[in-house]
């Protein structure tokens, strides 16, 4: 064989050799970026920022996530399409959560400690309100918490086996609820205060199907809605009621 033609060769090899290495590099970069997130680190757990800029950070990914997670569900949504719209580099958002499932932990443990702070805040003020008062800060809870609620409703629909955590949130919203009726009025029992607490998360269910126009509805049936809740409330926490 000549030397022109061993140098041909060698030339041929040398270049399929650089084209297979452009052609993985870019298959890695496309399946990093479109992938559901399972290949990558899916053991490492959740990066927990220190400084004020890293909680920013993450509080903007998981405002995304939720955006997208409402907009197309959490099967379809993407890392990818969740960086973007945080306007975030895709490794910034493997940085912190390193699937798919951590960011819908994330949100869901946000939403949580969201509903126990509402609960916290009206807990604290239980004592001192009327029943009137209570039924409107309640009534009005779910309806104030619907943005993030959205989101939270499209992680639960999506997966069977998170039905525990919508118990879970069911638990705590029951709890929530029947503390502040008791805070409100001591002589309360624990059965009766059970009773009225599940009566009364139907009504703000309700109250944010009429609002959110999701139920067939009429535009002054939310405060009919309201009216009732008060008198419910007046009649089972007077004494004796």
């Amino acid at each position: 064989m000549s030397f022109w033609l061993v140098e041909a060769a060698i030339s041929t090899v040398a270049c399929a050799a650089r084209d297979r290495y452009v052609l993985e590099d870019g298959l890695k970069q496309y399946i990093y970026l479109r992938s559901d997130s399972t290949l990558s680190s899916r053991n490492r757990a959740p990066l927990e920022p220190q400084r004020d800029v890293g909680r920013q950070r993450v509080a903007e990914l998981l405002q995304a996530a939720a955006a997208v997670i409402q907009e197309r569900g959490f099967e379809a949504a993407t890392m990818a399409e969740i960086a973007a719209r945080a306007d975030a580099k895709i490794g910034s958002l493997y940085r912190f959560f390193p699937n798919k499932d951590a960011v819908a932990e994330a949100l869901m443990r946000r939403y949580a400690e969201a509903l126990q702070a509402e609960y916290d805040t009206i807990h604290a003020h239980a004592a001192d309100a009327t029943p009137e008062e209570l039924a409107d800060i309640l009534i009005d809870l779910m309806v104030k918490l619907h943005p993030q609620a959205r989101a939270l409703t499209a992680l639960l629909d999506s997966r069977t086996d998170w039905t525990e955590v919508r118990q879970r949130l069911r638990t705590q919203t029951l709890a929530g609820i029947k503390m502040a009726l008791m805070a409100c009025a001591p002589n309360l029992d624990d059965k009766g205060a059970e009773d009225i607490a599940a009566v009364v998360l139907n009504n703000m269910k309700t109250m944010v199907g009429m609002t959110m126009n999701v139920v067939p509805t009429t535009s002054g049936a939310p405060d009919q809605l309201r009216l009732m809740n008060r008198l419910y409330l007046t009649a089972k926490l007077a004494p004796g009621g």
